[in-house]
């Protein structure tokens, strides 16, 4: 199945399949916070990474997350703000998870647009 990039609203049902393919009830993601898109699906963090660096997408805007489709849409336990990929000392990030609360709550906003 492969990354999907997201820039238009899908379904937890489509989150759902694309999570089949490695966690089941975990999907990995990346999100341009500039171009407010997001790749999908997965092994690793990178997997997604490559995809939106690939269409065009800088670094220093991208950054990881994970779903937990077992929980909540609305519980602060859906997201997870934590990725190799979000370790940027350049950019005062110096752990897995994302320190800024601004980052996040524009992941935040960008994952209740395009996820149903």
């Amino acid at each position: 199945m492969g990354i999907k990039i997201v820039d238009k609203k899908i379904t937890k049902e489509e989150l759902k399949e694309l999570a089949k393919e490695f966690y089941e009830t975990l999907i990995k993601g990346v999100v341009d916070i500039e171009k407010e898109i997001i790749a999908l699906g997965g092994e690793y963090h990178m997997d997604a990474n490559i995809v939106l660096i690939d269409k065009g997408s800088k670094q220093k805007d991208i950054w990881g997350f994970n779903i937990h489709l077992d929980k909540p849409k609305d519980s602060g336990q859906w997201i997870e703000y934590t990725a190799l990929i979000n370790i940027r000392p350049a950019q005062e990030n110096s752990s897995m998870e994302i320190n800024d609360p601004e980052i996040k709550e524009k992941i935040r906003r960008i994952l209740s647009r395009l996820i149903e």
